[in-house]
């Protein structure tokens, strides 16, 4: 029997918070990964794993808040809630391979497109291992071509979101890359939802149950405290405004060590402003022969 189903049973409520999560996500991980440009060799890999964290959260809880508003008539529907943690740890890891391949190797050429590449199967994956965690009276089938089209739909979107990363534009830049980078995930979602088909089985009585809502809100907890502590910690960040590397060009130039270079300033600097003895006094102090 075709089951009936709906993924706007709170109309759009549930769309728009999920495209917000999806865009809060990708603002914080875009704009870390910014600034792993613009510190030490040492900083470098904190800054991309809290990206990678925040992308991969984000796009997570757009995922169960969206399913939040999806029900299938004539069954209830329950989640498997380690399969439904494996796939945060999916999302993490696979995004967090293309951003730290972006992050060292640049925003260009293969790099691009092998960390754009795996950073969109990881939010594919993310998705269809979410939607595997359902436990309903019924069996999901998918529309191939469909499917298709969604995992390419995250693979452009992921490749996009991580050059403008690498472009190091400014603020309004990656806010604007963000918007982007939300609507195409939140546009992968809905598209491998309109490949599901559902076929129940019709073994046990059609019950209410527990919505989603009831469901998934207490597993949202974690990775919502998570990007509110990201946003924390970029919001108080100063270079994350500006987007521009603390130091001066002058200590940007290879092969003169920066002590030295400071040294010879503050000399030059002491030497201009020096007050020249007057010859008078100097003369006064020479014994004269007549």
């Amino acid at each position: 029997m075709q089951g009936t189903v709906d993924g706007f049973s709170y109309g759009l409520v549930t769309p728009l918070v999920a495209y917000l999560m999806a865009c809060l996500g990708g603002a914080l991980g875009l704009r870390c990964t910014t600034r792993s440009t613009l510190v030490a060799q040492s900083w470098r890999p904190g800054w991309l794993a809290l990206g990678s964290a925040a992308i991969g959260s984000g796009i997570w809880t757009m995922h169960f808040v969206a399913m939040m508003g999806f029900t299938v008539r004539g069954t209830p529907i329950h989640y498997d809630k380690a399969m439904t943690f494996a796939s945060l740890a999916v999302a993490i890891v696979m995004v967090g391979i293309g951003v730290f391949i972006v992050g060292y190797k640049g925003a260009r050429g293969t790099a691009l497109f092998t960390g754009g590449t795996i950073t969109g199967l990881g939010i594919a994956s993310m998705h269809y291992l979410g939607m595997a965690s359902m436990r309903l009276d019924g069996k999901l089938e998918y529309n191939t071509v469909t499917v298709g089209i969604s995992v390419a739909i995250a693979m452009c979107a992921a490749t996009a979101a991580l050059w403008a990363a690498g472009q190091i534009r400014g603020f309004l830049w990656s806010v604007g890359a963000s918007l982007v980078m939300g609507l195409a995930v939140s546009g992968m979602h809905y598209t491998g939802m309109a490949a599901l088909d559902v076929h129940l089985h019709g073994t046990a009585a059609p019950t209410s149950g527990e919505s989603p809502a009831a469901l998934l809100a207490p597993m949202l907890i974690g990775p919502l405290a998570f990007l509110l502590l990201a946003g924390v910690v970029v919001m108080f960040d100063p270079l994350m405004v500006m987007g521009k590397p603390a130091t001066a060009p002058l200590e940007q130039k290879p092969g003169i060590p920066a002590h030295t270079r400071s040294g010879v300033h503050h000399s030059a600097h002491r030497l201009r402003f020096r007050p020249r003895r007057p010859v008078e006094h100097s003369r006064s102090r020479t014994p004269q022969k007549r």
